[in-house]
């Protein structure tokens, strides 16, 4: 048994196994591309379409090469997503408040009629990381709608980004591959920052504008209430006998559209990785129920090539001047009125999105007729005999477009069948130097630890704008450009700005505040402010030295109890910040913090001393102890006597007041943000 332990070891063992495995490595040094089945592939960048030299029709069903690619991608996860497996969602309803906005356009009743109240299920994901990655990482988030109508449903599936990486769906599995954790390690898990990531963008620039998108703020939205939501492809609407319209899909939330700031994201991450799914449910179960207005924006059939871009590319924006009245999950799924463009990116999703599995969430309300039968996780049972079309008794018969059966728009098609794209698919820098940051793009690219990767984007910024590439160039290590790629245009476009969707009423639904405490603090004062916040709609969090009782001036006789303590949650869990009292507890680095990540800060009575004196906010006025006026600077508002009576009666009244502090305080909370500490650059002098 000794011998045979010896010439059967670990060594020999191990190498017997490494020959078995040997028979499944692929040699990568044979390197060219084929199909499953051996044949040598030329193109694998373009669907096979119909193309008259300039505009690029339909895509083919007979690309075998693109169905294959696709085929296989879909069933790649058994049984969690490969893209959305992070994801939360709720149940509600669509209604139309006007019924002719949109019936000009289509005769769809979910879009037209007013006194129909549509159920939906909304689900809000990320895209790159697993079930079990954190919510606030830099990710494009997915903003899917169902709409259970009376005529079917409706799967509207969107992002939280109005453009996408690739134009042509043949290139999603290359994408997805590349934004997901790398093969050989399974690192990174929920964020971008990686080799392969940065190799695919930097040799595929149609996807500029996209990561632009992504490098800005919209990457790391504050909450899934507060985040815009687009359909990103072309679709079109019609009415029987009628014209055809393209039409794009935008959600605008009624919170107005935040984000987090970057360094708060990161440390959110590990603080409180779920959270994101948390505040969603946290408003809905305080009856804060989310609200977006929908919107289109349409374009006549006949104006489809007006345009310097092609409209049906989804790397591109519409311009938003063409957005049309507000009319306030596989994308083949939709109801009569609704049809598909030739968007070489919906098409293939269309032919994609169908391997889903029959949830019941995705059962529609209306009926079910067909004979499609058994099939995998299918429970229906359907009686009788017949399963075919035409049949003797004519079960489950067609239905004419009169009688409500789905209809085709008719549209000439002709040209020659060809793997390519239009010609204003070629052009794409325009749009991607609409947005020029930098700091997140240094982030990622330092993460980048292969030369040839941070070297080919530096080339690929230059493009975008000479300035941006420099910067970003010096942090990396990269070779700095000594002239720009392209000029930049210089144009800019209000709508990009989160600042544009401000709702037009401040509001401070369902922020979170808050109020620091500590032994000796001013009872009534810290209550006047509850009440205000909360009857605005705003939660309040007592935070002190521990959890628990907490005594005020008044000793036993009045306490209150933190729902906290200072290093059990911190400011990056909270939209703002309240101090009416001052202890010397460890809470500097507290409000640091929340200035450097640009929240409203306001402070009463001594604690404005120990704002001024001890935390020492650079460049910020505060008002004098001893005064009863209210002083706002940079966003942190301070009064030396607070008028406790007034502030107890009544609901608070949001609104720019230098004469009323809560007032003063809920409206520069509602602006989410004071961007002006950042671009006179207080924040870099205070250590957080």
């Amino acid at each position: 048994m000794a011998s045979s332990a010896k010439t059967t070891g670990p060594t020999k063992t191990g190498s017997a196994k490494a020959t078995d495995i040997g028979r499944d490595v692929v040699d990568p040094t044979r390197n060219y591309l084929t199909s499953d089945q051996g044949v040598k592939i030329s193109d694998t960048d373009h669907w096979l379409k119909i193309s008259d030299g300039t505009h690029v029709g339909p895509q083919l069903l007979e690309d075998q090469l693109a169905r294959e690619k696709l085929t296989h991608f879909d069933h790649e996860r058994i049984p969690e997503r490969v893209v959305h497996a992070r994801g939360t969602g709720a149940y509600g309803y669509f209604k139309v408040h006007d019924d002719r906005a949109a019936a000009k356009y289509t005769y769809a009743p979910v879009l037209t009629d007013p006194s129909r109240k549509t159920p939906v299920f909304v689900r809000f994901s990320t895209v790159q990381g697993s079930r079990g990655s954190a919510d606030t990482v830099r990710d494009v988030r997915g903003f899917a709608t169902k709409f259970y109508t009376e005529e079917g449903n409706w799967d509207l599936v969107g992002n939280d980004i109005p453009v996408f990486f690739i134009q042509d769906s043949v290139k999603f599995p290359d994408f997805v591959h590349a934004v997901k954790p790398e093969p050989h390690n399974e690192v990174p898990q929920g964020q971008s920052a990686h080799n392969n990531f940065w190799d695919f963008v930097g040799l595929q620039p149609e996807s500029a504008h996209m990561v632009m998108w992504v490098m800005s703020d919209r990457g790391i939205p504050r909450s899934f209430r507060m985040m815009q939501g687009f359909g990103v492809n072309t679709y079109t609407l019609h009415k029987l006998g009628g014209e055809q319209f393209f039409v794009k899909f935008h959600w605008i939330p009624e919170l107005g559209v935040h984000s987090l700031v970057w360094d708060e994201a990161l440390k959110i991450s590990g603080q409180d990785p779920d959270f994101h799914r948390k505040d969603l449910y946290e408003a809905i179960e305080n009856g804060a129920f989310p609200k977006w207005k929908f919107c289109i924006q349409v374009i006549p059939s006949s104006k489809e090539h007006d345009f310097d871009f092609d409209i049906l590319d989804a790397t591109k924006l519409w311009p938003e001047e063409l957005k049309s009245k507000q009319v306030a999950f596989c994308t083949a799924n939709v109801v009569p009125g609704i049809g598909f463009s030739d968007d070489p990116l919906l098409q293939g999703r269309n032919f994609s999105y169908f391997d889903t599995s029959k949830l019941p969430v995705n059962r529609p309300v209306c009926p079910v007729l067909n004979h499609q039968r058994d099939g995998q996780m299918r429970h229906r049972i359907t009686a009788g005999n017949i399963n075919y079309w035409p049949n003797r008794k004519e079960v489950f018969r067609p239905v004419l477009p009169q009688m409500g059966g789905y209809y085709t728009y008719p549209s000439k098609v002709q040209g020659i069948r060809e793997r390519a794209r239009g010609q204003k698919f070629q052009e794409h820098w325009n749009h991607a130097q609409l947005n020029i940051l930098s700091t997140a793009i240094s982030f990622e690219l330092d993460h980048c630890d292969d030369p040839v990767v941070y070297e080919t984007y530096t080339k690929v910024l230059n493009c975008i704008d000479f300035e941006l590439a420099k910067k970003v160039a010096s942090n990396i290590g990269s070779t700095i450009p000594d002239k720009p790629g392209r000029e930049n245009h210089g144009k800019s476009s209000k709508p990009l700005s989160q600042l544009y969707y401000f709702p037009k009423d401040p509001t401070v639904v369902e922020r979170r505040i808050a109020i620091l405490v500590a032994d000796g603090f001013n009872f009534d004062e810290v209550q006047a402010m509850r009440n205000a916040l909360s009857s605005a709609k705003a939660r309040t969090f007592i935070i002190g030295p521990h959890r628990g009782e907490i005594r005020s001036s008044e000793g036993a006789k009045k306490c209150i109890k933190a729902d906290h303590h200072f290093e059990g949650q911190h400011s990056t869990l909270f939209d703002a910040l309240y101090i009416p009292f001052w202890k010397p507890y460890p809470v500097i680095q507290y409000v640091r913090e929340s200035f450097g990540h640009c929240k409203a800060i306001a402070a009463s009575g001594l604690a404005i001393g120990f704002l001024r004196d001890t935390v020492d906010l650079p460049g910020v006025e505060f008002q004098h102890e001893d005064s009863a006026d209210v002083k706002t600077s940079y966003g942190v508002v301070t009064t030396g006597k607070l008028d406790v009576k007034s502030a107890m009666t009544g609901t608070l009244r949001i609104k720019q007041d230098s004469k009323d502090f809560m007032a003063e305080f809920g409206y520069v909370i509602s602006r989410h943000r004071c961007y002006d500490r950042e671009m006179d650059g207080l924040t870099s002098r205070v250590a957080y």
